[in-house]
């Protein structure tokens, strides 16, 4: 992987650990010549990943629509800054220019851009390793909820290997390099009456 789109809170989150560990992903990113491709602000979580790579000599490019360039206070100092119109342009930004993704802590939008990778996944619109970094447990009860979508028969259980998670960032990135997607996209693999 040449480079990694990371969904991560513009916030920093109650406790310190997860601005610890987004600046030591992006120090690793740096470090392994992995291009952070992410948000684009300097706030939260986003700010903390950007100046992990920065800082370590790492090529960051931020992406954010014009509209958010005030509220989230754009990260003058990346690499490169690119300026997009919406919402979804900037996802679709963020995914065309990553060859993987990989989810930190966050709110609704890491967890709406986490999802919409989830579901292209499940499509076959992409075959991209999506890695989850579990910091702290943050990411136990969502798993849960992911959990109990098999057990209730609305996903299928196939769509969860497409998830690579782990608490450690060594074995996300190591699982998401040897990611092997599936040959059958699992929506359509359904046996139920129509």
């Amino acid at each position: 992987m040449k480079s990694i789109v990371v969904f991560c809170g513009s916030s920093y989150g109650y406790n310190e650990i997860y601005a610890d560990t987004a600046y030591q992903v992006g120090s690793l990113l740096a470090e392994k010549n992995i291009e952070l491709i992410y948000g684009g602000s300097k706030l939260g979580l986003m700010g903390a990943v950007a100046e992990g790579a920065l800082q370590n000599g790492g090529r960051v490019t931020g992406i954010i629509p014009r509209f958010l360039r005030t509220k989230e206070i754009a990260h003058e100092n990346l690499t490169e800054l690119v300026l997009v119109e919406t919402m979804h342009e900037r996802k679709l930004k963020m995914h065309e220019r990553s060859d993987g993704i990989l989810a930190l802590p966050g709110g609704w939008g890491t967890m709406e851009e986490l999802f919409e990778m989830m579901t292209w996944a499940q499509l076959g619109l992409h075959s991209k390793p999506i890695g989850v970094l579990n910091i702290n447990g943050f990411y136990e009860p969502f798993m849960a909820f992911l959990n109990n979508m098999v057990t209730e028969g609305l996903l299928k259980e196939d769509c969860m290997k497409m998830l690579m998670m782990s608490s450690d960032i060594f074995e996300v990135l190591e699982n998401m390099w040897k990611y092997e997607p599936p040959a059958e996209t699992p929506k359509w693999m359904s046996t139920q009456k129509t």
